[in-house]
C-alpha cells in the first residue's frame, strides 16, 4: 500500500535490486554527500547491495521502510528517504540527496510526503536526528514543522567523520494526534 508515494515532482518508492548502481554512483559513495550521515559511505557496490538487503528486511517487518526518490520529470534517481519504525507508534526518518539535487526543494517535498505516510500508518511520534553542522537539513525539518527537542550529547557516531568518536545530535520531532 505504501510502496509508492507520489508528489508533484517526485516518486518515492521501495528500492529494488536494479537500483544498486544508481544509488552507489549518485549519492552513497560521495564523500561530500555522506559526510554528516549516520551510515558509512559505500566504498563498493557490495555495500549498496547490503543496504538493499537491509531495505527488504525493513519492508518485511514494517508497513514502510526505505524509499528511493526519483524525478517524475525524467525518472532520474535523486536520493533516498523513508521510515524506520521503533514501534507501531514511533518512527525515525531522514533523507539524502545527490549533490546536483541540492537546493531545489526536493528534501522538503519528500519529507512532507513521508510525514503524510507516517500519519497514515498510525505513527504518533516521528523524529529525526541531525548533526549540529547540517544546517540545510535543520532548515528542511523546521519548514516541515518539526520541533527541536534539544541536543543529545555524545549520542551518535558519524562514521564518515570519525570511526570512534560519539557526536552530539540535535533531535527534532513531530507529534500527531490520532483521528
Amino acid at each position: 500500500m505504501f510502496e509508492r508515494v507520489e508528489t508533484p515532482r517526485l516518486i518515492l518508492r521501495k528500492p529494488v535490486h536494479e537500483d544498486a548502481e544508481a544509488i552507489f554512483l549518485r549519492y552513497s559513495s560521495d564523500p561530500e554527500v555522506t559526510r554528516l550521515l549516520g551510515w558509512t559511505r559505500h566504498s563498493s557496490l557490495q555495500a549498496t547491495y547490503a543496504f538493499l538487503q537491509f531495505s527488504d528486511a525493513e519492508w518485511a517487518r514494517s508497513p514502510v521502510g526505505p524509499y528511493v526518490i526519483e524525478s517524475r520529470q525524467d525518472g532520474s534517481l535523486l536520493g533516498s528517504t523513508g521510515l524506520a519504525f521503533e514501534a507501531c507508534h514511533c518512527a525515525a526518518t531522514g533523507y539524502v540527496f545527490a549533490k546536483d539535487a541540492w537546493g531545489k526543494g526536493y528534501a522538503t517535498e519528500s519529507l512532507r510526503a513521508v510525514v503524510d505516510t507516517a500519519r497514515s500508518t498510525g505513527v504518533t511520534r516521528l523524529y529525526a536526528l541531525c548533526h549540529p553542522e547540517n544546517l540545510a537539513s535543520t532548515r528542511v525539518l523546521q519548514k516541515c514543522r518539526f520541533v527541536c527537542e534539544g541536543v543529545l550529547r555524545k549520542h551518535s557516531k558519524f562514521p564518515n567523520l570519525s570511526q570512534d568518536d560519539l557526536c552530539d545530535v540535535v533531535s527534532y520531532a513531530l507529534m500527531f494526534t490520532q483521528r
